[in-house]
């Protein structure tokens, strides 16, 4: 009996080190707050939503990333909506995620739940569209494209097609969300880029949301509206791609009988371009992912990052897209 009790004893004092250590391998031991077991980060990330074929691709690069950088995503889908993506980056500071990351629908707005975060210690990244708050200690860093330059592109192409035409060139524009940077931004770019020439005249334009659907509905009605359209700018190639069948179903043809820029260089968009139906593409590159990890990484270990980086891109005409459409990876 003296002995049994003794075994049982010494089988208690096992199991409560066990225990004991077990918890602090699985809840403490120095382990940090968003990082999962060895330390593993974890990222709160923020989707606009899919409104487009850039938009899933750029999806697809950071959710692909994740994965091979051996960060856990948390990922949310905002469906075009502000509250949703306020409801996540709260949500994202309840859970105490290491990063957050995320796309903003608009540009106005984030101040309030961006103090959340910086309260919470929580660093934010900004990925492919900026905020307009003057507060630039809300966030580390901004990962995408300068929409301005690309707008700026679209409008100097314009005015090299037209430098001989004679009479008023009448360009219709398909606006992106009302609010977001992009929109924003590329119209501002386009408007400058034009300005020096009065042949140049924007005689309509309207958002077209980004969206292949909205972008022919709205082209069905300028087609209807305008007498005279030389010109179309599509601040994505979706909206571009719906005008396309706005156009066809009016008899035109386009590329030719309306000729058409447009920003993003998407598969579809490029074989359009390849086929003629779009002249002239301004790229925005969606594989924002790889680059976005890196920087995870760099913040969530406190190091010092740029406050802007800005990605590599470029324009194509038809024989360029040719070129380049087999071995294209979106």
């Amino acid at each position: 009996m003296k002995y049994r009790k003794l075994a049982a004893v010494a089988a208690g004092i096992v199991s409560l080190t066990l225990f004991t250590a077990c918890g602090e391998a699985g809840g403490g031991g120095g382990q940090t707050p968003g990082s999962g077991g060895g330390g593993t980060i974890t990222l709160g990330f923020s989707q606009v939503g899919a409104e487009s074929g850039w938009r899933t691709a750029n999806t697809k690069s950071i959710q692909d990333s994740a994965k091979a950088a051996g960060i856990d995503l948390k990922f949310s889908d905002a469906q075009q909506k502000q509250e949703n993506q306020i409801r996540a980056i709260r949500s994202f500071i309840q859970q105490k995620v290491k990063v957050i990351a995320f796309s903003p629908v608009v540009e106005s707005g984030w101040d309030t739940v961006l103090k959340e975060a910086k309260t919470a210690n929580i660093p934010v990244i900004l990925t492919d569209r900026a905020i307009d708050s003057p507060d630039t200690s809300l966030y580390k860093t901004f990962l995408g494209s300068d929409f301005v330059k690309e707008g700026r592109k679209a409008g100097e192409w314009l005015t090299k097609e037209f430098a001989s035409a004679t009479g008023d060139v009448n360009i219709v524009e398909l606006q992106g969300t009302t609010g977001s940077a992009p929109a924003n931004d590329r119209k501002k770019g386009f408007a400058e880029a034009i300005a020096s020439t009065s042949k140049f005249k924007v005689v309509a334009s309207q958002t077209g949301e980004f969206t292949r659907a909205k972008g022919k509905e709205v082209m069905e009605a300028f087609l209807k509206s305008q007498s005279k359209i030389d010109v179309l700018y599509a601040h994505n190639d979706d909206m571009a791609l719906g005008a396309i069948e706005a156009i066809e179903g009016a008899g035109k043809k386009p590329g030719t009988d309306i000729k058409i820029v447009s920003i993003d260089a998407v598969r579809d968009g490029m074989q359009a371009l390849a086929d003629g139906k779009i002249n002239y593409i301004v790229e925005c590159n969606p594989l924002l992912g790889p680059q976005l990890m890196d920087l995870v990484k760099k913040v969530a270990a406190g190091e010092q990052v740029p406050q802007r980086i800005e990605t590599e891109e470029t324009e194509f005409d038809q024989a360029k897209a040719k070129e380049v459409l087999p071995q294209r990876q979106y």
